[in-house]
C-alpha cells in the first residue's frame, strides 16, 4: 500500500504540517457547511422574491462541498500520520475536485452578487401581484417583511391600500392593524422603509460572508495539495 518508513526531520515536518492544515480544513468545512445550511433556510425568500435559483444553487454547492471537505480532511489526517502513499494520492485528487467545485460555487455567488439589484427588483415587482393568491410568494413576502422590518418594494404605498399584517410593527407583543394608515399620519405602526434596499444589503452581506469563508478554505486546500505532493515524494 505504500507505507512510509524512517522519515527524516524534513519529512516529519511535512507530515505534521499536512496534519495541521487538514485540521484547519476540517474546521473550515464545518463552517462552510453551517453557512450553507443557514443560507438554505432562506430558500423560499431567495427563489420567490429574487426570481432566480442561482442563489439557492450556489448554497447547495457549498453544502455538498462542505460535507466532502470535512470527510476528505479526515482522510488526509490519517494518510499523513500513517504515511500511506495511495491514500495521499486519493486525498490529492479528491481535494482538487473539491477545489474546482468550490471555485464554481464562488463564481456563481460572485455572478449573482453582481446582478442582484436588477434581479431583485424584477423578482419583487413580478411577485407582488401574486401575494395572497400563491402561498410560496405570500410566505416569502411575510417572512421578508417581518424579519427585515420593511414594507413593500420601495415603501408601504406599493401595496395600494392592501397592506399585509406582516408590515405592521409589534406593539406590546401584538401586531397592530396598520392596513389603513396613510403617509400623513403622525404616528406610524407600520414599517416605513421599503424591502428593496434592505434586501439588497442583506443578500450582499450573506454573499460576502460565504465568499470569504470559501476563499479561506480554498487557500488551505491549496496548501493541503502542496504538502501532500511533497510528503508523497518523501515517503520511501
Amino acid at each position: 500500500m505504500g507505507f512510509g518508513r524512517n522519515m527524516d526531520g524534513c519529512g516529519n515536518f511535512m507530515k505534521y504540517s499536512l496534519f495541521i492544515v487538514n485540521f484547519i480544513i476540517f474546521l473550515g468545512g464545518v463552517i462552510v457547511l453551517a453557512l450553507g445550511i443557514w443560507t438554505a433556510a432562506d430558500k423560499s425568500f431567495a427563489n420567490e422574491l429574487l426570481g432566480t435559483n442561482l442563489y439557492a444553487g450556489a448554497t447547495y454547492v457549498l453544502i455538498a462541498t462542505g460535507l466532502l471537505v470535512t470527510f476528505i480532511s479526515c482522510l488526509g489526517c490519517y494518510g499523513s500520520l500513517k504515511e500511506i502513499k495511495c491514500m495521499l494520492v486519493i486525498y490529492f485528487i479528491v481535494l482538487l475536485i473539491i477545489f474546482v467545485t468550490m471555485l464554481v460555487g464562488g463564481i456563481l455567488g460572485y455572478v449573482f452578487r453582481g446582478k442582484v439589484e436588477i434581479t431583485l427588483r424584477n423578482g419583487m415587482t413580478g411577485s407582488l401581484r401574486f401575494y395572497g393568491n400563491y402561498r410560496p410568494v405570500t410566505e416569502a413576502w411575510d417572512e421578508t417583511q417581518t424579519r427585515l422590518e420593511c414594507c413593500g418594494i420601495d415603501s408601504p404605498q406599493d401595496w395600494k391600500g392592501n397592506m399585509p399584517e406582516s408590515c405592521c410593527k409589534l406593539v406590546l407583543g401584538r401586531r397592530q392593524n396598520c392596513r389603513f394608515l396613510g403617509e400623513n399620519n403622525n404616528h406610524f405602526t407600520s414599517f416605513q422603509r421599503g424591502c428593496y434596499d434592505v434586501t439588497v444589503q442583506y443578500v450582499k452581506s450573506n454573499a460576502v460572508i460565504i465568499g470569504t469563508a470559501g476563499i479561506v478554505v480554498s487557500c488551505m486546500m491549496l496548501l493541503g495539495m502542496i504538502f501532500s505532493c511533497a510528503l508523497f515524494k518523501m515517503i520511501e
